[in-house]
């Protein structure tokens, strides 16, 4: 198995976590997401992960709620490309979200 975890600022205040562990060429779990900073304390805004067996996206609000959504990939390598562009493209969208 080899694990890969690294962080990558996108903004001044924004930065991409990604983890994923991989095994045989294939991606057994991964755990990526966007985050920003306000008053010095980093906010998850949008997590996409595998936790609780299956691929989805956790979609926060500044006001502590979460919607979840399944994706419908079951090819988990598939699953991690597609959130990797989605928050590589959409940040500056989820952040307005999140704000409000």
């Amino acid at each position: 198995m080899k694990q890969v975890e690294y962080i990558i600022r996108i903004g001044p205040d924004d930065r991409y976590r990604h983890s994923h562990i991989k095994e045989k060429g294939k991606i057994i779990y991964f755990s990526i997401q966007y985050e920003t900073k306000i008053d010095d304390k980093w906010h998850t805004v949008v997590r996409y992960d595998t936790a609780h067996g299956f691929a989805h996206r956790d979609l926060m609000n500044i006001h502590g709620r979460v919607d979840k959504t399944p994706l419908f990939n079951q090819d988990y390598n598939d699953a991690l490309t597609f959130a990797e562009n989605d928050l590589k493209t959409n940040w500056e969208y989820y952040k307005k979200r999140y704000r409000g």
